[in-house]
């Protein structure tokens, strides 16, 4: 074995074959730098596209547009050499990456811009105030202010203000105004010197409370509660008394589920009502109060099921008060049986619920059936 080794033969052999794997590793080499050279180029052009995406990129065409300018600035012979490169699908994840939250953050600005305008258009389509209302409105209220406080005079003011033409919330601002001042020259026990619609009385020997009323043309219960008189029988001859001369009136908008109440042509104040359903619509036109229709807790029977109810039934539809009503001009004219009522479902009021009647707040239907008188108090239904 130590003359097998020891051969020159099998020395240059050995020689031969180094050599060989010399140029085999080298030849690899440079084949293996080539390639890694080539590959190099797809993340620069990737980089170059995510730089200038980030610049304003809203869509897609202006991704691709920014892109393009930014190669032709970086090198035209790049673009040139390369003008729909290959390696750019190998290189799209990174790319589309950072790309679509961008879309995702543009978006939002576009739809979140729109919004403020949208919030605030109905804001300017309230009318301005009329100027004639708001001078009439000043001059009231500087003689409410005066001394002494002229109250029928600021009253009038206000009402002949009502006649003109306003927007709604300067109309709802005036009336508001009026029912403050209902609660003095109205329903307070004073008559105001110079008042055509309330005056001061001396009972007669013989006078009845009910026959007082009817003279002016207002239910007795209304002289009652002004006059803090507890029983009828209670009125005392040569006691000075406020009168009402009347008769009250109301107006019910279907529009804004509303009744308005006047004494004469003078506003008083409003009330929110509940009115008739779908299929039993509450007819518009004008009706009146009708003789001997007003009744406290009336015995009904229900024109569907036929069951009569009583007033002390648990489930009593006609709340506190009834007041009957006839049509006489109008879709109202010819028809009966609607009413103006109290309910036991206070939260239909401001609603379309009944079957065409006119429901009310239990205390607000005893407030206006103290008021109206029948054959002479008129109700007018309108849109």
């Amino acid at each position: 074995m130590a003359r097998w080794f020891s051969s020159p033969r099998r020395k240059r052999g050995q020689r031969n074959n180094t050599l060989y794997l010399i140029a085999a590793v080298a030849v690899f080499a440079i084949v293996v730098f080539l390639m890694f050279r080539g590959n190099s180029s797809a993340p620069q052009e990737t980089g170059a596209g995510e730089v200038t995406n980030p610049a304003g990129a809203t869509s897609e065409p202006a991704r691709s547009a920014p892109t393009l300018a930014a190669v032709g600035a970086g090198g035209a012979s790049a673009a040139a050499a390369r003008p729909a490169p290959t390696p750019a699908p190998a290189a799209n994840t990174p790319e589309s990456a950072p790309a679509e939250p961008q879309r995702q953050e543009s978006a939002p600005q576009e739809v979140v811009q729109p919004e403020p305008v949208a919030t605030d258009l109905p804001m300017p389509a309230a009318p301005p105030a009329d100027e004639k209302v708001t001078a009439v409105v000043a001059e009231a209220m500087s003689m409410l202010n005066s001394h002494p406080r002229q109250v029928i005079a600021a009253r009038n003011k206000l009402n002949e203000a009502l006649s003109l033409p306003m927007p709604p919330n300067q109309r709802l601002a005036v009336k508001d105004e009026m029912a403050k001042l209902s609660k003095e020259w109205l329903f307070g026990p004073a008559a105001f010197a110079g008042d055509p619609l309330c005056d001061s009385y001396t009972v007669q020997p013989g006078d009845l409370l009910e026959v007082i009323g009817r003279r002016n043309k207002v239910p007795y219960e209304m002289l009652m509660q002004i006059n803090n008189i507890s029983r009828p029988q209670s009125l005392q001859a040569g006691k000075t008394i406020k009168v009402i001369k009347g008769p009250f009136h109301a107006k019910v908008y279907r529009s804004t589920f509303t009744l308005d109440l006047y004494l004469q042509d003078m506003y008083v104040r409003s009330f929110k009502v509940g009115l008739g359903r779908t299929g039993y619509e509450t007819p518009t036109g004008l009706w009146r109060v009708q003789e001997g229709g007003k009744l406290i807790a009336p015995t009904w029977t229900d024109p569907d099921t036929q069951r009569v109810y009583k007033s002390t039934d648990p489930d009593y539809p006609l709340g506190s008060r009834w007041i009957a009503l006839d049509g006489i001009d109008g879709e109202a004219k010819g028809r009966t049986g609607f009413a103006i009522h109290g309910t036991k479902e206070p939260e239909q009021i401001g609603t379309a619920g009944s079957r065409g009647c006119i429901r009310m707040f239990n205390g607000e239907a005893i407030l206006v059936y103290n008021m109206l008188f029948p054959l002479y108090s008129k109700v007018e239904v309108l849109d």
